[in-house]
């Protein structure tokens, strides 16, 4: 994995996976494609992988960066029922992009 500052998560593939290490909370994220994820990390809305929509991220003056996640922001992503959650602020952000399928690459013979 691979950390930095600020992520935009809508130019990774599906399969990628987002580490964000919170205050409070350790989220795993795996993306779906667009903003659609599978969300872990919080002991009583996502204990294990749930549906969610990725937002962004709420910086200090509460304006939403739409498709970021960054350092010292807040990530919000909405669940089930669109029940939105903001998290505490972002301490880290660790990327592992999508390994490539063997099954699909072309060969050339």
């Amino acid at each position: 994995m691979v950390s930095t500052e600020m992520l935009d998560w809508t130019s990774l593939a599906p399969g990628s996976l987002i580490d964000v290490e919170t205050k409070s909370r350790h989220y795993l994220i795996e993306c779906l494609g667009g903003n659609a994820v599978r969300i872990s990390g919080h002991p009583e809305y996502c204990p294990e992988p749930v549906p969610a929509q990725l937002q962004g991220s709420v910086d200090r003056e509460g304006a939403l960066e739409l498709g970021f996640i960054g350092r010292g922001m807040r990530l919000m992503f909405l669940l089930g029922e669109r029940r939105p959650v903001t998290t505490s602020r972002v301490v880290s952000v660790r990327v592992e992009p999508a390994k490539a399928d063997p099954d699909s690459a072309t060969s050339v013979h």
